[in-house]
């Protein structure tokens, strides 16, 4: 076991236990490389746990790598990395099979895979395990994890610095919850695998996890950072009054689900041929108009048309949790309402995982291959996690980096910390006012209004705190900030970025990345 008190040292430090984190951690250490897995919380506590819908592969035989690649460009609205994207569909199919030989099962039907449909996917091409996919997918991992030689799970333990010396990274420092401690971890190689960033909003689906951490690792190192004006808000969010907003997955739409406006028409028509499976910019986007028109807290999703035992045995995950706060979806409409889903954003990365700085790899949500453009195609995410994890694993292994000889661990600690009360607070604001500025519609004024407000709520803090909640909090402020200052950079309107005041694409200016580098205070595009 690990001694937390002394340094480590270790061959490979990847941060976070989702999927993308596993992948590279599994295919590290089979490697021969001695890697240790670090997460903040539990092990299976991760985006991916909570991922319902599916993971799409051209698995079927009517379908096709090329069929793949053209709905993923189509979703991602003239900004997806076609490299990235033939990567992620030729080399996906592989990877699933691989997955099932570890364990993972998907629902069949007459012994073949039941494969289902979700918005802007042109034929049935998404593996599901139920309502509860991704929870399959990390127990298979977890499992695989468990009787891979040479990985040590590190449990409780965030990742809040890298070490850096002559422009390379040679480890991290972590803090250690339970003991209100630092570990410095000395390595060849750090992936950032530590998810996303939904937590930043106020309305979103997220694991109370996805604090943006790997995020504001990345941007304090001086890291490229790529696309984060680009936050995709699921449309169909539970909306019930004191019930967390737990997604409702796009496969109930694919099964048949139609929305409802509070006066009960069906109104998808009026924005889009594809109805309810049009990409979920364009749904959210329509909600909120259905809303504002008719000023109503949220919309409803119908499936009381469907077969009872099909909906409870298709979605039993979902019916259960409905069924605990008193709402039987087969007799009943869902009231819903979007909230902040996936950032397509995040650590810029080459196709195999690799950021700008030496020794620092990335992969998963934190990461930003191009592989969503401006929108992400529905059930891509979990994919990929595991191609790029998988990616990443073997770069790592390829690149052969040494181990470095230095590794200075000194790190100055503040002492003060503002309460927990207060913490609560900076972080409840801090979610409100991203929900308010840069939420599903935005403008320049709001944005740098937005801006200026989280400067005074990181002012309270003074300097990073060293504590879990009150680092998260944090980080929620830097990623805002990040996200803020990129939408207002980018003066168009494309995918999920929707400007009030630029509501026009700009092909001229903007059919191409927004890279930032956080550097001395200032944010910098290249």
């Amino acid at each position: 076991m690990i001694k937390k008190e002394d340094p480590i040292k270790t061959d490979v430090l990847v941060l976070g236990s989702g999927i993308a984190g596993l992948s590279c951690a599994i295919k590290a250490a089979e490697g021969n490389l001695n890697v240790i897995v670090a997460t903040k919380d539990f092990p299976k506590e991760s985006n991916t746990l909570y991922a319902q819908g599916g993971i799409a592969a051209a698995v079927d035989p009517d379908d096709s790598p090329e069929s793949h690649f053209k709905d993923t460009i189509k979703a991602g609205d003239g900004l997806c990395n076609e490299n990235a994207v033939k990567v992620l569909v030729e080399e996906g199919p592989e990877r699933i099979r691989e997955l099932i030989s570890f364990g993972a099962e998907f629902d069949k039907k007459a012994g073949v895979y039941h494969l289902t449909k979700e918005g802007a996917h042109s034929l049935r091409r998404i593996l599901h395990s139920g309502d509860a996919t991704g929870k399959e997918i990390e127990q298979t991992l977890i499992k695989r994890m468990a009787i891979t030689p040479r990985i040590e799970p590190l449990a409780y333990s965030m990742g809040i610095k890298l070490v850096i010396i002559n422009d390379r990274c040679v480890g991290a420092i972590l803090l250690d919850e339970k003991r209100n401690s630092l570990i410095p971890i000395k390595c060849r190689a750090v992936v950032l695998a530590t998810g996303g960033a939904g937590r930043v909003f106020q309305e979103s689906t997220n694991s109370p996890i996805a604090t943006g951490d790997g995020m504001a690792i990345a941007l304090d190192a001086q890291i490229e950072m790529a696309n984060m004006e680009f936050v995709q808000f699921h449309p169909t969010a539970l909306h019930l009054k004191n019930a967390p907003r737990f997604l409702l997955s796009e496969s109930m739409r694919g099964e048949g689900a139609v929305l409802r406006n509070v006066k009960g028409e069906r109104f998808m028509e009026k924005y889009s041929d594809v109805l309810e499976l049009a990409p979920r910019d364009v749904v959210a986007r329509a909600i909120v108009t259905e809303l504002k028109k008719d000023k109503a807290p949220h919309v409803f999703l119908d499936l009381t048309h469907l077969d009872p035992d099909f909906v409870r045995n298709r979605f039993p995950t979902i019916y259960a949790t409905c069924i605990s706060y008193g709402l039987d979806i087969t007799k009943e409409m869902i009231p819903v309402h979007p909230a902040a889903h996936y950032i397509m954003g995040g650590v810029k990365t080459d196709l195999d995982g690799r950021t700008s700085l030496k020794g620092v790899y990335a992969a998963g949500e934190v990461s930003c291959t191009g592989v969503h453009g401006a929108n992400r195609l529905a059930s891509n995410s979990l994919l990929e996690g595991l191609v790029f994890g998988h990616r990443a694993g073997k770069t790592i292994l390829e690149d052969a980096l040494s181990m470095p000889k230095k590794f200075e661990k000194e790190i100055k600690r503040n002492i003060k910390i503002p309460s927990l009360e207060v913490v609560n607070e900076i972080r409840k604001q801090t979610a409100s006012l991203m929900w308010q500025g840069a939420g599903i519609s935005r403008n320049g004024s709001d944005l740098e209004n937005l801006f200026a407000e989280l400067l005074n709520l990181e002012a309270i803090f003074g300097e990073p705190p060293f504590e879990r909640r009150a680092r998260e909090t944090w980080n929620m402020i830097q990623v805002g900030k990040a996200i803020a200052v990129s939408a207002n950079y980018r003066t168009e309107s494309r995918g999920a970025h929707f400007r009030e005041d630029f509501p026009d694409k700009d092909q001229l200016r903007w059919k191409r990345d927004t890279v930032l580098i956080y550097r001395e205070g200032k944010y910098i595009f290249k």
